[in-house]
């Protein structure tokens, strides 16, 4: 069937509306506002640039820690502590090794978990802000549109299909089917996050791969309302140890907001080797610390979400530049992994694309060689230099905690440096020890199922995660060859995406007596987990119809 789509054209297309999205479209705007002012030539408009969001919202797909280092936003914003959603600045930090039943307080706290001059926020609330910023200066902001795939020229893109709407499970139109949209841009910028669908498929088609394959860590996190006294406003605890063993590589946070609000949650490196372990049976052990279990006991949940983080740091970028694209913040490798933050450098990252944009936009060149302005502004700024004295860190755990411990320590002292540079490393999902039919995987009948005060099944959690999706669409999470499932996978790992997913996505049941896998599909959070972990890398996440998803409202 030939569909008749709707062309659409602007000089910038950017699709995703975090932080780094969001930032690069406020910063292009006022850059273009300056232009006019002055009666540069040639002309100019905000209106030409197009933001797009899967999200029912701004800020609704949008779960972080979170902590901002606010040295970006005072470059975008330099008033925003005037209207910015900040909830409380840090007071105080503390760093904790935990056991089973004990605490030990690190008696100094480690230099990249001090937070003094930082912010806690909530990340859905601070892009809404941004996003307010950003149509006040006319650009064209769209909600529940996704990218489907990028529209590909020569040796780069000219823009993005977006998704069809109104189909059937069984892929057929609905009586409501809307064709996508074919958007057309003289520049397109890929803001996805983590393992975004469309970056995924160009760094792979254009071999735009950095030293390192990207490795990604998986955050659980929940927020609840606490009885008062139970911790200070503005107050951060990062935790090591318990649960976790010291093969993984993560740990815990525990952070204090206003109004008796707590955020917590663990992170873990998907290297891991155990294919059965748990994350979220872990975090939820977690909170069962006497630590914590205190700060929480009487307590409310209120949100929960999970989301992917980019590890891999400086040797993991991609090339960021091509004929007439971007490539910026989660999606370019930018996080810092040794101080677990992103924003700060996401937001950096959209104002230099957008500087690097304009001047394409001036001279009428969106070629890779003019836009290639972007790595020498990336590597000229504060980014680089906050990124390469941590370009080993995260490959410095692969030996596990102890090991990773003493190379950050050389590192410190070597400027990023450490023994080895770079380090290499290989890609988490090849980790996975296998079975060899030595285990047995886990009863599902048996599977945490929490006391539903403390601690909660997946499925619970999943419902204060605020995920809906429409239900009779083609499955977004992509098998391309289910019979490993049934068959390979149950005898060399067991199944690892039932342990793995956060949201009980994935289901091993019996058909005819045998295993088949079942794929809850409405219950996804989009952490793009299984895209990671998955060890045959055969599922594949791709958008569902624009506006499926969590509703990460205040987190």
């Amino acid at each position: 069937m030939t569909i008749e789509r709707e062309q659409l054209e602007a000089d910038v297309l950017i699709i995703g509306a975090g932080p780094a999205g969001l930032s690069c479209a406020l910063h292009l705007a006022n850059l273009i506002e300056q232009h006019t002012q002055a009666k540069k030539s040639p002309a100019l408009s905000a209106e030409n640039i197009y933001v797009l969001e899967k999200a029912r919202e701004i800020g609704a797909h949008q779960l972080s820690g979170a902590i901002m280092d606010p040295s970006a936003l005072r470059e975008l914003v330099p008033d925003f502590e005037k209207t910015a959603p900040l909830d409380t600045p840090v007071t105080g930090d503390a760093a904790y090794y935990f056991t089973e039943t004990g605490s030990f307080k690190l008696p100094i706290t480690p230099p990249p978990l001090r937070n003094h001059g930082n912010y806690v926020v909530s990340v859905s609330k601070l892009v809404k802000w941004l996003g307010g910023l950003v149509e006040k200066k006319g650009v064209n902001l769209f909600t529940q549109f996704a990218g489907r795939e990028l529209l590909y020229e020569k040796n780069g893109i000219a823009g993005v299909l977006t998704e069809d709407k109104g189909l059937g499970k069984n892929g057929r139109p609905k009586d409501n089917f809307t064709p996508g949209y074919e958007l057309r841009a003289k520049v397109t910028v890929l803001a996805e996050g983590p393992r975004g669908s469309l970056t995924k498929d160009l760094v792979t088609r254009l071999k735009l791969d950095g030293l390192n394959p990207q490795i990604y860590g998986l955050g659980i996190k929940e927020l609840w309302d606490v009885q008062p006294g139970r911790i200070d406003t503005g107050y951060v605890a990062h935790t090591l140890g318990w649960p976790l063993t010291s093969d993984l590589y993560g740990g815990g946070w525990i952070y204090g907001l206003r109004d008796n609000r707590v955020s917590l949650g663990i992170v873990v490196s998907l290297e891991y080797h155990d294919p059965l372990f748990d994350p979220h049976a872990a975090f939820q052990k977690f909170k069962t610390h006497p630590f914590v279990k205190k700060i929480l006991d009487a307590g409310k949940l209120v949100r929960y979400g999970a989301k992917t983080l980019p590890y891999g740091g400086w040797y993991s970028m991609p090339r960021n530049y091509f004929d007439g694209g971007l490539i910026v913040g989660d999606s370019a490798s930018l996080l810092n992994s040794q101080r677990l933050k992103g924003i700060h450098t996401a937001i950096k990252s959209g104002m230099l694309a957008a500087e690097t944009i304009y001047d394409s936009l001036c001279a009428g060149d969106n070629s890779s060689a003019k836009l290639g302005a972007y790595q020498t502004k990336i590597e000229q700024s504060w980014l680089k230099k906050e990124l390469w004295a941590v370009r080993n860190f995260h490959q410095g755990f692969h030996g596990g905690l102890w090991a990773g411990l003493v190379n950050a320590g050389l590192q410190f002292v070597t400027g990023g440096r450490g023994l080895i540079d770079p380090m290499r490393t290989e890609a988490g999902y090849k980790e996975y020890t296998n079975l060899h039919r030595d285990r047995v995987p886990v009863d599902q009948a048996t599977r945490f199922k929490g006391d539903g005060k403390l601690t909660f099944d997946r499925l619970t959690d999943v419902y204060h995660s605020g995920t809906r999706h429409e239900e009779d669409q083609p499955c977004h999470l992509v098998v391309l060859e289910p019979n490993i499932c049934g068959d390979r996978c149950v005898r060399e790992f067991g199944n690892p995406c039932q342990y793995f997913c956060p949201a009980a996505v994935y289901e091993m049941v019996s058909e005819n007596d045998a295993p088949k896998l079942k794929i809850n599909a409405a219950n996804c959070v989009h952490c793009k987990t299984c895209d990671v972990a998955d060890p045959y890398q055969i599922i594949q996440w791709v958008p569902p119809e624009g506006g499926g998803g969590p509703n990460y409202e205040g987190m």
